[in-house]
């Protein structure tokens, strides 16, 4: 039976955790929060300390935290992952990390006979739950091959986009078009009302056309309904389009859009909303 370590049991770590229990693997995990260590132990998974104690017992180490520093804690901090991850351990990083960060680490870890894979993900928390994210892999393909079958109890579409450091660039790409798109409904909503036409019927309306999209459909409705639980928080979502800037500044890419929908989130988050779900951007279009 598989042995799976898993570091990050947040909103999207969690569901995707329990999958690996579902699956029938061993589960090793450490986690920070008592009501998560505790919740995993009743579902017969193993807690550790530290991550160094999870990789003692891992074949395979998924890692789902917030920043790049997270990622570069958990693997090379004092009780991290390398001082005792053995040769031929998966590392793989599923959250939104620097692609220049991903490479240095992969480099780093290569040294020590141990492979690493980014393969951050997309679909939200409602695609973490029903195992129906979309992700977007970096990493020599063979052993990509040898991770499939974990992707395949997290997601329906798995794309091995190229070497280290691409997943991370497919991702900065998905978070550019998402963050574009919900300033984009916002401010389409926002026209509506202030012209005195029904937005709900208009977001209606456009459902049924070119303008049809996820982000329409769901958060257009969150905006309609003010309602912004986060599925993906805006703190979050503002560290992605940063990394995508820096990116684009990186290579010389010119980002004009991208820039202002940073911007715009940039606003809501030093407006004190940075927990709430990024679709609150709509918060800033109707100031």
């Amino acid at each position: 039976m598989q042995n799976i370590g898993f570091i990050g049991l947040g909103i999207m770590g969690t569901p995707m955790a329990l999958h690996m229990l579902r699956a029938g693997r061993n589960l090793h995990f450490y986690a920070r929060r008592p009501e998560v260590k505790a919740d995993f132990e009743s579902l017969g998974a193993t807690y550790h300390h530290s991550p160094e104690e999870v990789a003692k017992h891992s074949e395979i180490i998924i890692i789902n935290v917030a920043t790049s520093n997270d990622v570069e804690e958990v693997i090379f901090g004092q009780n991290g992952i390398i001082h005792s991850a053995k040769p031929g351990t998966i590392v793989i990083d599923m959250g939104t990390t620097s692609a220049n960060t991903t490479k240095r680490i992969a480099a780093q870890l290569r040294n020590k006979r141990i492979d690493m894979l980014d393969a951050p993900v997309s679909g939200g928390e409602q695609g973490a739950i029903d195992a129906t994210l979309s992700i977007m892999v970096g990493g020599d393909a063979a052993v990509v091959k040898k991770a499939m079958p974990i992707f395949e109890s997290l997601g329906t579409r798995i794309v091995h986009i190229g070497d280290h450091g691409a997943g991370q660039i497919a991702k900065a790409c998905n978070q550019i078009i998402i963050a574009e798109t919900i300033v984009a409904v916002s401010e389409a909503l926002h026209l509506a009302a202030q012209s005195g036409v029904d937005p709900a019927k208009v977001r209606e309306a456009l459902l049924g056309g070119f303008a049809n999209s996820k982000v329409l459909e769901i958060h257009g409705k969150r905006m309609l309904e003010n309602n912004y639980k986060p599925g993906f928080k805006a703190n979050l979502h503002r560290k992605d389009m940063h990394l995508a800037i820096e990116q684009a500044n990186t290579v010389g890419a010119n980002l004009p859009s991208a820039l202002h929908a940073m911007q715009c989130i940039d606003r809501l988050v030093l407006k004190g909303h940075g927990e709430l779900d990024s679709s609150a951007v709509h918060l800033v279009s109707e100031d």
